[in-house]
């Protein structure tokens, strides 16, 4: 086994092996629920930088496959992130406080809530645009429109896409009747 890896903790990219990573499945039974046999699997990597060794953890919940005699994941039904709690960047102390513990929750509810992470993502934003480009009108979407030539159309169309996401959570009051889903990201493999 051998799998490109980047440390959520340290940032160190690395090639795990199975020095580094421990799989421990266990198979139940549904009780007619799901429909057939299912499998949790919890899979712990150390980190192969030895001024970080963190260890990271997830587990899988889906369906089970009985392959050649051994039991595999089939259908994934969910995934959790045990550890860390999140796929959060650390970002350097220049950034200010609130934009980073925003962000930090934003990463922590993506999966739990996607629409409150999205309304944490806009306010994020928003601090970002008033803080370092010094840009303050008093809609986000004026701010936006004053940075469009400062960025390139695909960061300016990401940009307003976390705007108009994020207005649902941020403007219930105009948009009570309006729901969007937001799509979880998809679990890897």
């Amino acid at each position: 086994m051998a799998e490109n890896w980047q440390c959520p903790f340290c940032g160190n990219n690395s090639t795990l092996t199975n020095q580094n990573v421990t799989v421990s499945g266990y198979n139940f039974d549904d009780n007619n629920k799901f429909d057939g046999p299912l499998r949790i699997v919890t899979r712990s990597i150390v980190c192969p930088n030895p001024d970080c060794r963190e260890v990271a953890i997830n587990s899988t919940f889906g369906r089970c496959v009985s392959e050649g005699g051994s039991f595999k994941l089939g259908k994934v039904f969910e995934e959790w992130l045990l550890r860390p709690s999140s796929l959060a960047l650390v970002f350097p102390d220049y950034v200010p406080a609130p934009i980073r513990q925003d962000y930090e929750e934003a990463c922590k509810i993506r999966n739990l809530s996607p629409k409150a992470s999205a309304t944490l993502s806009r306010r994020c934003l928003q601090g970002i645009i008033r803080d370092f480009k010094g840009i303050v009108k008093k809609r986000l979407v004026d701010e936006i429109d004053a940075l469009r030539d400062e960025v390139d159309p695909d960061t300016w169309a990401a940009i307003d896409a976390v705007r108009q996401i994020g207005n649902i959570g941020a403007h219930m009051e105009k948009d009570i009747n309006e729901i969007i889903d937001v799509e979880p990201p998809r679990p890897s493999s």
